[in-house]
Parts: C-alpha cells; sequence; structure tokens
C-alpha cells in the first residue's frame, strides 16, 4: 500500500532467483535472453534503475506475476550490459538501497514493470558499533575459513569491505542459509538487529563448516549430538534435491515416515529404535539394508482398519452369479456372514472348505472376497515343510524374510482382507518343526489378534482377516487344527451340475483365454455331456475346463490358418476333435457270477463302483487278500470270513473250511485301497461263493459290518451313490444310519434309484441272496472235574 502523500515510483523487474541480494555491493548477475532484450530496449543511459525481486520459487519468465515476488527488494543501478557466452546476459549492476514494491504489472512488450517505494531504514547503529561488529564478523571468519583452499583470496575481498552492511552484500550469497532466511534478514528495519541477527546465522555457519570438516577427517569430537543429526538430515535432503532424487515419500527420512505413520505406540518405539541405529551404521555397511528393510516393511504394513458394511443381499448374488448349485455350501457362508453383519465384530470362527480337487473351493474365497468388497489374498500352503514359512526367520539369520501371513497381509494393503490358506492338508513336518503348529495361533480367534511373527518382533492384529481354508482330505489335517475351523463340505458334482457350469462358465473362459469371439466357436449340450462322460473322471470341473481349452486351442489355429472363420461341436464331433474316448467307467455286469458283489468306495476325485471277487480253492483253511488293500480293508475282510464261518457253518453246509483257502480280490490291483466301508461287500460275496447263489449285478452296497453281524454307518455317501447311479445300478443297500446323507444327493439320482436300508447282516443277505442267515451253534466238550474224568457236551445257541 502507498504511504499517503507520497507517489510511488516505477521502475523494470529483475527477477533473482536461489538467493536474496543485500544493499552497498557491486556484482555481476547472469539474466536469461528474454529480460536481458527488456532490459537494453529500457535502458536509456549508462544510469538506469530496476528492482530487484527474489521470486518465491523457481518459476519460469513467462509465469511470472505480482503473487511471485517477495514484496521487499534491492534498487538497482545498471552500470553495463554485455552479452554471454551462453545467450544470456550479464549484467553489472550497484545496490543501492532497499525498497517495497507495492505491484508488478506485465506490459505490453512483456517486461514486468514495479512500483514500489523506499523501505524504511532505522539508524540505530553508531560508528563504534558499526567498527565493532565488522572487526569481529572479519576474525569469525578468519577462523573457519583457514583450512580451505582459496582462503586468501576470500579474506582479502573480505578486508575491503568497510562496514557491516557491505560485508553483508558479500557474504549472505554464499550462506548455506535458506532463500526465506536470507529474505527474512533482507526485510529487518533495525540496522544493529539486522547486524546482530546475521552474526548468529554465521555462528551457525561457522559451526555447521567445522562439524563438515570432522566427518570428512572422521573426528570423533563432542559436538551437540541433535545439531550435528539435524543438519546431516537437512543436507541430505539438499543433495538429494540437487541431483533430482526427491520424489513424494522417498524424500522423507525414516524418521519423519515413522513419526508420520499410523503405527500403534508400542511398535512405533520400536521403529524408532532402528531408526536410530540406521543412523548410527556406516554408510554401504551390510547392517544398513537390513535396519532398511525392517523398517520398510513396519511401514508398509497396514495397522489401522476401517469398519466395513456387509450386504448380504449383494453377497447372494454374487455367489449366485460364481457358482452354479452348492446350495447347501452357499447358505452356509451367507449365514456367516449374516452371523458377522450381526455381531459388528471380528470373524470369529475359521471357514474350512474341504473337497476334492476341482469343486471350486479356491475360487469360492475370491467370490466371498468380491461379495464383501474385500482385497484377495491366497497362500498355497501344499508341501510347506518349515515352520518359518509361517512364522517368519529371525532377523539375525541371512537373508530373513516375513512369513507367508504377514507378506500376503503387507501385499493386500489392508488388515481385513479374504486371506485363503490353500491345501492345509499337505503341510510337511521337518526338522525346520511343523508348520501346521505355527498355523494354531494364526487361526485361532483367541490368540491371532496378537500373531507373532518372527521377523516382525512385534504383535500384529489378524482378528479382522476372514480366513478361509481349503483341504481335500480332512483326516490328514491335525486334530487341534481341525478344532478351530469350522468344516463346510464341497462333494462331487453331478453330471448334470458340471453340464450347468459348462455352459454357465466354462465355455465362455475358455474362449476368452485362448483369444477367440463368443461367436467363433460354439460346443453343444450334448458335446459337453459326452465329454464329461467320455473324456473326464473327476469329482471336479478341471478335467473338463482342460478338454474345453483344448477344442478352443484346435479352433484358434483354424481360424489363424484361414481354413475356417466359425466352428461348431456337436456330440458326433467329439472324438474327431478330442480323439478316442479317455474315460471308461465301470459298468454294471449283465450277469455276476456267485462270490462277485458289486460295492462302492469313496475317491478323492469322487466316488466309484469295486467288484469284490471272492474264491475257493484247495489248501490249510487260509485267507489270501489282494488288490492292494488296506489295514482297515484287511481287517473287515477276516471279520466278514470269522462271520461267515460262524453263521454257515460245516455242519449247516457240508463244507469244510480248513481243507480250503479263501481268495478275496478288489479289482483294480494297481490302485491302493482302504477305508471302513467293505465289510459288508466282503462278506455278500463269501456267502454268494458258499451258497452257489449269485447276486443281481445291478445290486450295489456299502458298509461295515461286526462280529456280531451288526451294519455299521459309513462316509462319502453322495460320492458313492452318484457312482452307483452313473454305472447302472438301480439298487442300493445302505446302513440304516446314513439314510439322512441321502438329503444331499440330487433328487435326479435318488429319483433314478431304489434303496434299502440294513440294520444288520441278516437284512443284507435276505435283499441280496433271499436267504435267512443261520444262527450258530457251538459245541464244546467241557472237562467239569479233572478227577472225573467226565465229558460234559455244551451247546450253547447265540
Amino acid at each position: 500500500m502507498a504511504t499517503e502523500g507520497r507517489i510511488p515510483m516505477k521502475a523494470p523487474v529483475i527477477p533473482i532467483t536461489e538467493t536474496v541480494i543485500f544493499p552497498g555491493i557491486k556484482n555481476r548477475i547472469y539474466v536469461n535472453e528474454t529480460i536481458g532484450n527488456n532490459i537494453k530496449q529500457y535502458m536509456g543511459d549508462a544510469n538506469t534503475l530496476a528492482v530487484g525481486l527474489t521470486t518465491k520459487g523457481n518459476i519460469p519468465y513467462e509465469e511470472l506475476n505480482d503473487s511471485s515476488f517477495y514484496r521487499i527488494g534491492v534498487l538497482f543501478q545498471f552500470n553495463r550490459i554485455e552479452e554471454a557466452n551462453n545467450g544470456g546476459y550479464i549484467i553489472e549492476i550497484f545496490t543501492l538501497r532497499r525498497v517495497e514494491v507495492l505491484s508488478v504489472a506485465d506490459t505490453p512488450d512483456h517486461q514486468l514493470m514495479a512500483e514500489y517505494e523506499e523501505y524504511p531504514e532505522w539508524e540505530d547503529m553508531t560508528e563504534a558499533d558499526d567498527e565493532e561488529m565488522t572487526a569481529y564478523i572479519k576474525n569469525l571468519c578468519s577462523e573457519f575459513s583457514e583450512n580451505f583452499k582459496g582462503a586468501d583470496y576470500f579474506m582479502k575481498v573480505l578486508d575491503r569491505q568497510q562496514h557491516v552492511q557491505q560485508i553483508m552484500g558479500y557474504l549472505v550469497p554464499m550462506m548455506s542459509m535458506s532463500i526465506s532466511e536470507k529474505q527474512a534478514l533482507l526485510e529487518i528495519n533495525s540496522q544493529k538487529r539486522r547486524a546482530l541477527k546475521f552474526i548468529d546465522y554465521l555462528i551457525k555457519e561457522k559451526d555447521s563448516v567445522h562439524l563438515q570438516l570432522e566427518i570428512s577427517r572422521k573426528y570423533a569430537r563432542e559436538k551437540d549430538k541433535n545439531y550435528r543429526n539435524a543438519m546431516l538430515r537437512e543436507q541430505l535432503h539438499n543433495i538429494e534435491a540437487e541431483l533430482g532424487e526427491e520424489d513424494g515419500d522417498e524424500s522423507q527420512s525414516y524418521r519423519e515416515r515413522v513419526e508420520a505413520s499410523d503405527m500403534p505406540e508400542d511398535v512405533k518405539k520400536v521403529a524408532m529404535r532402528e531408526v536410530k541405529k540406521l543412523e548410527a551404521v556406516p554408510q554401504g555397511s551390510s547392517e544398513m539394508s537390513i535396519i532398511m528393510n525392517y523398517l520398510d516393511l513396519l511401514l508398509d504394513l497396514p495397522w489401522t482398519c476401517e469398519p466395513q458394511m456387509i450386504d448380504i443381499e449383494e453377497a447372494k448374488r454374487v455367489l449366485d452369479e460364481d457358482h452354479y448349485g452348492l446350495e447347501k455350501v452357499k447358505e452356509r457362508i451367507i449365514e456367516h456372514l449374516a452371523v458377522m453383519k450381526m455381531k459388528n465384530d471380528n470373524q470369529g470362527t475359521i471357514l474350512l472348505l474341504v473337497g476334492p480337487p476341482g469343486t471350486g473351493k479356491t475360487s469360492l474365497g475370491r467370490s466371498i472376497a468380491r461379495a464383501l468388497g474385500r482385497e484377495y489374498v491366497r497362500a498355497s500352503l501344499g508341501g510347506v515343510r518349515d515352520e518359518s514359512e509361517i512364522r517368519g526367520h529371525r532377523r539375525t539369520y541371512i537373508g530373513a524374510l516375513p512369513g507367508r501371513i504377514i507378506k500376503g497381509i503387507r501385499d493386500a494393503k489392508t488388515m481385513n482382507p479374504v486371506f485363503v490358506l490353500d491345501e492345509i492338508d499337505k503341510l510337511g513336518i521337518s526338522a525346520q518343526g511343523d508348520p501346521s503348529a505355527a498355523l494354531l495361533e494364526v487361526l485361532d480367534p483367541e490368540q491371532n489378534n496378537t500373531f507373532s511373527d518372527h521377523y516382525l518382533e512385534v504383535p500384529y492384529d489378524l482378528s479382522n482377516v476372514f480366513f478361509i481354508c481349503t483341504a481335500n482330505d480332512a483326516s490328514r489335517i491335525p486334530g487341534p487344527l481341525l478344532d478351530r475351523a469350522e468344516i463346510i463340505e464341497l462333494s462331487s458334482y453331478t453330471n448334470t451340475e458340471k453340464l450347468h457350469i459348462a455352459q454357465e462358465h466354462l465355455v465362455s473362459k475358455v474362449i476368452e483365454e485362448n483369444g477367440l469371439q463368443p461367436e467363433q466357436l460354439t460346443i453343444s449340450k450334448e458335446a459337453i455331456a459326452r465329454i464329461i462322460e467320455d473324456y473326464t473322471a473327476e469329482a471336479g470341473v478341471r478335467g473338463l475346463t482342460k478338454q474345453l481349452a483344448k477344442i478352443a486351442r484346435m479352433t484358434a489355429e483354424k481360424i489363424v490358418t484361414g481354413s475356417a472363420e466359425t466352428v461348431s461341436v456337436d456330440a458326433d464331433d467329439v472324438e474327431t476333435w478330442l480323439g478316442h474316448k479317455k474315460r471308461y467307467h465301470e459298468k454294471v455286469r449283465a450277469h455276476n457270477a456267485p462270490g462277485v458283489v458289486t460295492g462302492m468306495a469313496w475317491t478323492a476325485v469322487g466316488g466309484e463302483i469295486l467288484f469284490t471277487e471272492a474264491t475257493f480253492m484247495p489248501g490249510s483253511g487260509r485267507l489270501i487278500m489282494t488288490g492292494q488293500l488296506g489295514d482297515v480293508m484287511k481287517e473287515s475282510a477276516t471279520i466278514a470270513m470269522s462271520l461267515i464261518r460262524s453263521r454257515f457253518s460245516e455242519e449247516a453246509t457240508g463244507f469244510d473250511y480248513s481243507k480250503f483257502d479263501t481268495h478275496i480280490h478288489v479289482p483294480e490291483g494297481a490302485t491302493p485301497k482302504d477305508g471302513p466301508s467293505a465289510g459288508v461287500t466282503i462278506t455278500t460275496a463269501l456267502a454268494s461263493l458258499i451258497l452257489g447263489k449269485s447276486v443281481d449285478s445291478r445290486l450295489s452296497m456299502t458298509g461295515e459290518i461286526t462280529l456280531s453281524g451288526n451294519v455299521l454307518p459309513v462316509g462319502g455317501i453322495k460320492e458313492k451313490v452318484i457312482a452307483a447311479q452313473r454305472a447302472g445300478v438301480k439298487k442300493i443297500i445302505l446302513p440304516m444310519e446314513n439314510k439322512e446323507d441321502l438329503e444331499d444327493v440330487p433328487k435326479e439320482v435318488t429319483d433314478a434309484l431304489k434303496f434299502v436300508y440294513a440294520e444288520t447282516i441278516d437284512d443284507v443277505l435276505k435283499e441280496a441272496l433271499g436267504v435267512e442267515m443261520p444262527k450258530y451253534q457251538i459245541h464244546t466238550n467241557i472237562q467239569l472235574d479233572p478227577q472225573k474224568k467226565e465229558q460234559t457236551d455244551l451247546s450253547v445257541i447265540l
């Protein structure tokens, strides 16, 4: 604002960048070609005046305006202007006095013009004060310049300066003060206060120079530690800025980043302790990279979690959109999400999806993440044998890393992702520890809010993570780990379900993955059904996906080579595309010989039917078992043999067991078999052989027996029933206690079958052979009194 009664003066503006010029000195300054040309046009004589104003940043000349400058500057007098070698101009100036600029305007010829007034100066420093301060400043400069080359010239120039103001004009541009500090010094009205403030800056500059000398010569002098560290950090910041390496967060020191982070206070204390170590280690030290990697992990990990709302209807929509069938599985997941929504709290129980390969366990985890709007993380644990894979390595080891859990959280960049732990039934144990034991803390809702990773060394809260585990066989999961999870079983898909999955998901997926357009490949419903039946043997749909992908690849080849523009595949074309059928399902035979019974078995890829065969041969009463039977099936065969011999005794059948060997075989011999579900089948096969009666080939059975003839329930009913129906079975004998398991079997399968429920082996043989199993008698001669030598016949009817 102009002073009342005074008329502002006008003069061109010379922008000054990266320094501040003080009055009372002669100097030569460089200006670019644009400014130089404007100055030449403006100069009418050798004593042209201009205002030197420092800019508030490195702003291009074309973008400068009134707000780009500090308001206090120096009035210049031009003595001479000459062209520089690089295209600009060198202007020789003499600085007269301070001025206050009222406004800066751009003229039509792009010359910046300033309206200014003289800036008031307090003449409060006597001549004696000036002499005393001048001598003190020169003595101070002499002390810290004696160790530098060229110091003699520096001191000679300094000695020619007669007043404090001249010394300030000479020294300030060379000092490491910031632009704002230099500008603030220029704006002080009191000469005495300005001189004292300058001396204060000079003393700090002297200390800085001494500090640099100490560092370069590796002296260990006692200095103010905080000031020294602050100076070093400031110098590092300036060096990075000069080298152009300043970029966002990377320009901040670790100390600043830790202080600005949202770590808990106890974690922040650990981080600051590491920062102090980092500041103390020599540059380039191997320990430096170890500390930096650890600090990077602490800074990358999320430490706070925003609550998220759960939309149950959206979750239902996403699950139905991504997965066909699996109704009970999806219902159980929705129930779990509803509980989470009601509690508005941490996850609680851990979901464990158990089922054969290819049934959608992992993709269900991805769908849950999409339904909840959370990040998705997956870690495959199959074959992991080292506890450090879960808990991380201690930082004392070379090449130490955090465990898979912490790495997954870091990659997700959130504390509440959906974290899928795949194949936990395939964890191993080695000399490096038991990884399944390390998972106990991860999956225990009562403990995982303070999970301890060996590398991280500070507790980390996993209670907001939605953990989902997957496994093919729950029996291979350690009991304590299994106890921490809630099991959701995914059983085999029926052929109808596979057909729908292929039509709704798989065909479009393989078309996209192989670079085709939907109109370029059409696969009929009948063709898909034949591929399922004749080219795949699985509980899931991975094999089906591979066969469809093969057709897509061959289609792509035809289109690329120009032999076809579009391809349509029908049922009759499948063999042309995929070759001879690869899958030969066991089918029921037209007729079973005596001693042959159709059984059912559960496998990791679904259900199968098994033909249990028995025969007698001359021998000594041995029981021979083949077909790679496990210990459980061998025990079942032994029990079956004992039960048959006790009921179908020699008196009842006239068959002398001691003169014949019994051979039991379960094809295929190359496939290992085991499990508690073959007792009923083996017993029926032996009864069929002894009685010489055949069992209907379209009748299948499953169940375990006891020595007293009771039929016990077994597992895998859904898979077994589906396999039997697929093989052509029409009637199935099941243990009575497995009756409720049929609720899980698709209605289309149960409608095609007749079921008979057995409580004892008598029920089984009556249905399979049409015979009543006889009660057995034991005739034993027991000597009651050794002295009388009498034999007593005891008959016990059971």
